[in-house]
């Protein structure tokens, strides 16, 4: 599906100036489906320079070629919808909260929907510097992973029975300053996640599974559902957080703000 035909939605930059957080609300939005069955939308246009995120809905049967790049750093995230990726350098099987990075450019591939499905795809910028650490070492590419083969990590702001799974993990993962874990929990007094500002990166949500908690940044609250994309600026308090007996169920993504990623400076 060429990006020319997406449907268009505000620049995120156009109504940040009196607002914390940046919300796409997945139940509101009306699917125009072409005649292919599919749909695509870009979540939060212009929100922060340098990445582009993509949200794609396939009727059962659809099947959609995203763009290819030679340059980008590239991952998809299944949220929703049974399937699989096709492609000239192999399949993967679509069965539950999955995430594939394709091997930029070097191989064709397309997707495909067994049961109607949705995919949100982050497409980030890679400048020199991310270009000669790829070259000394980065993630395999295909790159293909469920929620269940993803290692699991303890982290203090993570409140009793909220697990976390890293999925790919910034300059480690190699693959550009793009980061993504995911977290679960059900709902407590305080359950899911409450954080410091982390002026290091800036950070999307991507509702999944039953998600029905409150996302807060500094003293502005909104509600999530699942199929919600959501966006936190650096540097600002978050909390993620369910009453109790409803969930949270979210993959994080986030973009390091500096040039040179987790080190900050070029000397690292």
């Amino acid at each position: 599906m060429p990006l020319e035909n997406i449907t268009k939605q505000p620049l995120a930059q156009e109504r940040m100036e009196d607002m914390a957080i940046m919300n796409f609300e997945d139940a509101v939005f009306e699917k125009a489906y072409g005649s292919d069955g599919t749909v695509c939308v870009e979540l939060l246009p212009g929100t922060v320079e340098g990445i582009q995120n993509y949200k794609y809905y396939l009727r059962a049967g659809a099947r959609v070629t995203p763009p290819r790049y030679a340059d980008k750093a590239v991952v998809l995230i299944f949220g929703k919808g049974r399937g699989y990726v096709a492609g000239t350098d192999g399949g993967f099987k679509i069965e539950e909260l999955s995430f594939y990075a394709p091997d930029f450019e070097n191989a064709e591939y397309y997707v495909y929907a067994v049961e109607d499905m949705e995919f949100i795809m982050c497409a980030a910028d890679m400048n020199d510097y991310d270009r000669v650490r790829a070259g000394e070492c980065r993630v395999h590419t295909p790159f293909f992973r469920t929620v269940r083969q993803c290692y699991g990590y303890d982290q203090s702001c993570k409140t009793a029975g909220t697990w976390s799974k890293s999925v790919l993990f910034g300059d480690f993962g190699r693959l550009g300053k793009l980061t993504i874990g995911v977290v679960h929990g059900g709902g407590s007094a305080e359950g899911g996640t409450i954080e410091k500002g982390h002026g290091e990166v800036h950070q999307w949500n991507y509702c999944v599974g039953n998600s029905d908690f409150t996302l807060t940044v500094e003293d502005e609250k909104v509600h999530q559902k699942a199929g919600d994309w959501s966006f936190v600026p650096a540097g600002l308090d978050h909390s993620l957080c369910a009453e109790e007996g409803k969930e949270v169920y979210y993959v994080w993504v986030e973009l390091y703000t500096s040039e040179h990623g987790i080190y900050q400076t070029e000397g690292f």
